[in-house]
């Protein structure tokens, strides 16, 4: 059976960590706030950029929307710097030659359209959902499942790839695999090194 792939971007298909983390040093030197930089990208990792500013925003007496605009207009600046991770562009284009479907359901926001056009990768997906579409945010299986309804994906070949625990969660709530570039040992999760390692496990 052929499978069908829906992405997660930051981290996953986008290498994009470094400029995330430079537009939050940012906003936090604008806000005078104590930036831990290995303490927030853990942070960002397990939880999420949202989760963090919520709860230095409580921690600070800040309006944590006012400190997610300023960072927003921070990363924004910031997208063209943004490169395809290792295997990126390879995976895209074996997903093509093999009739194989992608989506994207990600946290980053609508900008993420544009970093996608930018980098030329744009067409390889049927449909783009991003933290402004509406959806519940994850673990919840919410985005999966519209797109597992919309496009009467077979759940049984259907896979979420991620880079955290969270891609996992939200993948065995919506009773889908996950393939995760960082997380072992959990059932229904296939571990990889690279994307790559995708195209190997595939073609077997």
């Amino acid at each position: 059976m052929t499978p069908t792939f829906i992405w997660d971007l930051d981290g996953t298909l986008l290498d994009s960590y470094e400029a995330i983390l430079a537009g939050i040093q940012e906003t936090y030197e604008q806000f005078n706030l104590s930036y831990d930089r290995e303490e927030v990208r853990n942070f960002i990792l397990r939880y999420s950029v949202k989760d963090l500013l919520v709860r230095d925003a409580d921690q600070y007496g800040l309006d944590s929307e006012e400190l997610n605009r300023v960072r927003a207009s921070s990363l924004k600046e910031k997208n063209t710097q943004i490169p395809l991770m290792d295997g990126a562009r390879e995976i895209l284009a074996w997903t093509a030659e093999q009739g194989i479907q992608n989506f994207v359901y990600t946290h980053k926001s609508d900008n993420a359209f544009q970093v996608l056009a930018d980098l030329g990768i744009a067409q390889h997906f049927t449909e783009i959902l991003t933290s402004d579409s509406g959806f519940a945010r994850k673990p919840s299986p919410e985005a999966l499942l519209y797109l597992i309804n919309k496009y009467q994906l077979d759940k049984a070949n259907t896979y979420y790839v991620g880079d955290r625990l969270l891609d996992v969660e939200t993948a065995i709530r919506a009773g889908i695999s996950s393939i995760n570039l960082q997380i072992d040992g959990l059932e229904k999760n296939l571990k990889i090194d690279t994307l790559r390692d995708i195209m190997y496990i595939f073609s077997k």
